[in-house]
């Protein structure tokens, strides 16, 4: 398996187990962190999709690191497993920090 696609496979699988086991925040059950995400998206898929267009590409991919399935625009399919994780950890790191450090968690 290319590096980028099992790079990205692993750490979405990394991120929603470290939730789900450790964090616990939750976040996958409100609205507000899917609305967060359709945000990153609606933002993500223009620009990845500029930056990433086989016409005349800025950002180039080694086609042997990925598994070469693009849409739309071209955008390399592990941009958005790449993305997920990312977005994800970051909220859910807040949050749990958020959550240690309000007055109602020391009761």
């Amino acid at each position: 398996m290319p590096e980028y696609t099992l790079l990205t496979i692993l750490g979405v699988i990394a991120v929603v187990l470290l939730e789900l086991l450790w964090a616990r925040t939750g976040i996958f059950r409100t609205a507000t962190y899917w609305l967060a995400m359709l945000i990153v998206e609606s933002f993500q898929i223009p620009v990845d999709g500029w930056l990433t267009k086989l016409s005349d590409p800025i950002v180039l991919y080694n086609p042997e690191a990925s598994s070469g399935i693009r849409f739309p625009w071209d955008i390399p399919i592990e941009d958005f497993g790449f993305g997920f994780a990312m977005v994800t950890l970051t909220m859910m790191l807040w949050h749990r920090a958020e959550r240690r450090e309000s007055p109602e968690a020391a009761e």
